[in-house]
């Protein structure tokens, strides 16, 4: 088993895989000349895009700058949105469905790494390259979900489709459909209705 099928599937892996690495400088690098693009600059920010994500839906736009691990690991489906800073270490899948909101700085982030401090520490290969033990888990973001800024999502999370989390959550387990969740670590705090409706606010028409 290669260390890119061992993290994709969960299992303890080794970063420091040439062949990971090599990934890693692609996306970073493709990130880095996203975020010196223009907005006006389409043709290029899509190319870069193209490059970056095997599966993009169709009227998504990501604001900038954005940071992803992989890239190719993440899929996002039709007309989604990310305000600035977001960023996502997609060493386990990452699934973005239809139509999800991202405020700004939102985190999506697989990578678990030991609780034991010993086991957390840097090892070294007979020749010096440094690595660590770490794991990770998928992430998925159902239709319909908004992120609202400085929301972390940690490995293993699923959110239920329609979903609001609130600012500065940080979701540590699944959060079930059409439900408004906050905190940290968040937690549901009720459904969302149709007494929620924005039609319902005479004062802000």
């Amino acid at each position: 088993m290669t260390e890119l099928e061992k993290m994709l599937s969960g299992k303890i892996y080794d970063p420091s895989d040439a062949i990971l690495n090599e990934k890693r400088i692609r996306a970073h690098s493709l990130c880095r000349k996203y975020n010196c693009l223009d907005e006006t600059d389409e043709e290029q920010r899509n190319g870069i895009l193209g490059e970056l994500f095997p599966n993009f839906g169709e009227g998504t736009f990501l604001l900038g700058p954005i940071q992803f691990d992989y890239g190719e690991f993440t899929s996002f489906g039709t007309n989604c949105f990310a305000n600035f800073n977001l960023t996502v270490l997609d060493c386990c899948p990452v699934n973005i469905g239809n139509d999800v909101f991202f405020g700004p700085n939102c985190s999506l982030v697989t990578p678990i790494h030991p609780l034991l401090a010993e086991e957390r520490k840097i090892r070294f290969k007979e020749d010096g390259t440094a690595y660590d033990l770490e794991y990770a888990a998928p992430i998925t973001i159902e239709d319909g979900c908004w992120l609202a800024s400085n929301v972390t999502v940690c490995g293993g999370v699923t959110i239920g489709k329609g979903s609001v989390i609130g600012a500065g959550s940080v979701v540590t387990r699944d959060i079930p459909p059409n439900v408004f969740a906050a905190g940290n670590p968040c937690r549901v705090i009720r459904e969302i209705t149709e007494e929620d409706s924005i039609m319902k606010k005479q004062h802000l028409f």
